[in-house]
């Protein structure tokens, strides 16, 4: 899928059509989640500091915060869509899978070309989302091609050309070769795939070990005989967020990890699995990772039971020092459930010996000086989706000084007016996401 989570983004949200649109954290520790096509000729793009892709696109640039819950229903009608036609898919993430399709086998590049478009047809039309498609002999050679063919297109590499194409790309490009070994590679002056094919078998071994080296230089010479299967089910499922602010005190965390847990055992809820171990992940200031688990005599899906062991594992920041990110995950996962015998046990409320106010800070916001008191958050900020009784569905585009502005629209509206609110104005509430699909 093309820029998927910032196409999603002016799917639902017409107005943003055609905008540089960055989605992320808006703090400043927000890292870019997805970049549109037109924040990316600006140099914005996936994984880079929010703060630098602002920066990067200027004033021009509108930034909202992910909304997973829309990215998954989408996700799923683009594989249903996909799965009409390729029964069997690898996935690789929400936006990408391998297909290889059998009526395919021994097909002419043109043939080929014209079932890609077919795809791409199919997905536009049951999502309304643009989708680019790159076919080859396997999987490595479809991976580059799909990269050629962004944004909007199909490149289908042919047999005749693969090597061709191979031979001049970077060698970063095979699939397997990171930072590390694209070092070891250039100090002996290996800069292409064509460079790196072209040394004896024996010889990318020694330099990059094993049977890694020689799978690599397979790839290289445009040999991949890999195939497309069903991803195996998840060994874990989890959820974290990095704060704004660090959290420094036990009360802090303890809300963030009921969060947490929440979230992740919403995934565990539609992987219709249950979980027995527990594991709490908390990153310090200075980067430094620290785990603790929690494991239960029986796998349960009960929120109570998996949220209380989470805690079990807590650690108070003031003996840990300051936590920027705080995650959690459930693994054990198992189809067969059994509820516990002694429940009030499982989830007995931890004692605390703290008289902290229970805060904590939303990513993006500021947190208060651990000698402050309670501060009640705004309740609007720019990307929520609202709703009106008179307007419908619709989404914030800015709040303060007392005011809210918010774009009333939907996938199927096109652009939607703006209206301006008083911030108290009872009129407005908090919306489903998944009411802007509508």
């Amino acid at each position: 899928m093309d820029a998927f989570f910032a196409s999603v983004e002016q799917l639902t949200r017409p107005t943003l059509r055609g905008r540089p649109v960055l989605v992320g954290g808006a703090g400043g520790r927000g890292v870019v989640a997805g970049a549109s096509y037109e924040a990316r000729v600006f140099g914005a793009r996936s994984a880079m500091p929010m703060h630098q892709a602002r920066r990067l696109v200027g004033g021009a640039a509108v930034v909202v915060p992910p909304r997973g819950a829309v990215y998954s229903i989408l996700s799923a009608q683009v594989f249903d869509a996909l799965r009409s036609r390729i029964p069997v898919l690898e996935t690789l993430s929400f936006d990408e899978a391998f297909g290889e399709p059998a009526e395919l086998a021994g097909a002419s590049a043109q043939q080929v070309r014209e079932f890609c478009e077919h795809l791409r047809a199919l997905v536009l039309e049951r999502t309304g989302l643009v989708a680019s498609v790159g076919a080859g002999t396997g999987k490595q050679l479809a991976k580059i091609a799909s990269g050629l063919a962004k944004p909007d297109g199909i490149r289908v590499v042919s047999p005749d050309e693969q090597q061709q194409l191979l031979a001049g790309l970077p060698v970063r490009k095979l699939w397997g070769i990171g930072p590390v070994a694209e070092s070891r590679l250039r100090s002996l002056g290996i800069e292409t795939v064509g460079a790196f094919a072209a040394l004896p078998e024996s010889e990318a071994v020694s330099i990059l070990g094993g049977s890694i080296g020689a799978a690599l230089h397979r790839l290289a010479r445009g040999v991949d005989d890999r195939p497309v299967a069903e991803r195996a089910e998840a060994k874990q499922i989890s959820a974290e967020t990095t704060y704004e602010s660090d959290i420094v005190t036990l009360a802090q965390l303890r809300p963030a990890i009921e969060a947490m847990a929440g979230a992740a055992h919403a995934r565990l809820g539609k992987d219709g699995r249950a979980a027995r171990t527990v594991v709490l992940k908390l990153k310090k200031s200075d980067m430094s990772i620290v785990t603790r688990s929690f494991t239960l005599p029986y796998a349960t899906a009960d929120l109570a039971t998996l949220s209380t062991a989470a805690q079990r594992s807590a650690i108070d920041p003031v003996e840990l020092g300051p936590v920027r990110l705080v995650g959690v995950s459930f693994g054990g996962l198992s189809t067969v459930r059994q509820e516990s015998l002694f429940p009030e046990l499982d989830q007995s409320p931890i004692e605390e010996h703290s008289a902290e106010p229970e805060w904590v800070p939303e990513p993006g916001s500021s947190a208060p000086h651990a000698d402050s008191t309670t501060r009640q958050a705004a309740p609007w900020h720019p990307g929520m989706d609202v709703a009106h009784p008179e307007f419908g569905h619709g989404w914030v585009q800015g709040a303060g000084l007392g005011v809210v502005t918010v774009r009333f629209e939907t996938s199927s509206t096109g652009p939607g007016p703006a209206r301006t609110f008083a911030a108290d104005d009872i009129s407005l509430s908090r919306a489903d996401p998944l009411g802007s699909l509508r």
